[in-house]
């Protein structure tokens, strides 16, 4: 029998290691989302591994729902198990954003749910992954699909620009150090040591869950291993020319930041 509580709170504990501020992050967006949103809003929760954003949403907005999507197979797997749809407010779907036609079981989802378009995308620790023709292709289809008015939110390392060399020194000291002093000070279970324990315990509970490792383990071996790390300037030039026409930093540490867009505002009637 797996516990699959137990290894989503191993993985958030995880998590939090590399980010401390990671449930402070999170409350930034979901405060941001109190404050725009109506309350019974439909988000994306975008590149969502077990769920957690979605878990947090939908713990706090009783009328909201999410369609939370990934392509890894084993934290889709772990969220589904550990949260299930809670009464059928979370839909998830595999897929991944290299694809192009990404959108289409998205679209599927929405149709079902009966809403034309998303209330709100949110992004936490993924996006820095694309490389930026991926990210500006994403970014764009996402303009499509997110309402007049509409929000998406991204939490990430979003890098500075290369002239301002003393800024992305200072940033990568400071994680350094804090690595440092979290996993080599400290010791304790980090990503790689995580994934490790979790294939071999969920094997051995239960063998039948081999072909999940395999297609998470084949897509790891085409995976990018290097960040492609986007300027604040390219994630806001994309978003703009997505149909986002404002975009700003709302909550910083570093280079790790919340990035709000809005899309497209209509214009308040002039009252004479």
């Amino acid at each position: 029998m797996i516990n699959y509580h137990h290894w989503l709170q191993r993985w958030d504990e995880q998590q939090t290691r590399y980010l401390p501020e990671r449930e402070e992050r999170f409350a930034i967006m979901l405060d941001t989302l109190a404050g725009l949103l109506p309350p019974d809003f439909v988000a994306l929760d975008l590149a969502c591994g077990p769920g957690a954003m979605s878990q947090r949403l939908l713990s706090r907005f009783p009328q909201a729902r999410t369609i939370a999507l990934d392509y890894n197979p084993v934290l889709l797997h772990l969220g589904q198990q550990t949260l299930g749809t809670m009464e059928g407010r979370i839909t998830w779907i595999r897929q991944s954003l290299a694809e192009a036609n990404w959108v289409e079981p998205l679209q599927a989802a929405l149709a079902r749910l009966g809403r034309p378009q998303l209330d709100t995308v949110l992004s936490t620790t993924a996006l820095h992954w694309l490389p930026i023709d991926q990210l500006t292709r994403v970014y764009n289809q996402l303009g499509s699909l997110v309402r007049t008015g509409g929000l998406l939110l991204n939490g990430d390392h979003i890098a500075y620009p290369a002239a301002l060399g003393e800024f992305r020194r200072l940033a990568q000291n400071v994680k350094d150090q804090r690595y440092a002093q979290v996993f080599a000070a400290q010791g304790g279970e980090d990503y790689r040591t995580w994934w490790q324990a979790i294939e071999q315990a969920w094997l051995a509970a239960d063998p039948a869950l081999q072909p999940l490792f395999d297609d998470y383990h084949a897509n790891e071996e085409v995976r990018p291993r290097s960040f492609s790390a986007p300027i604040l300037e390219v994630h806001r030039a994309a978003l703009l020319d997505a149909g986002f026409d404002q975009v700003d930093t709302i909550w910083q540490r570093y280079d790790n930041r919340v990035l709000l867009a809005v899309r497209g505002q209509p214009t308040e009637p002039v009252i004479d």
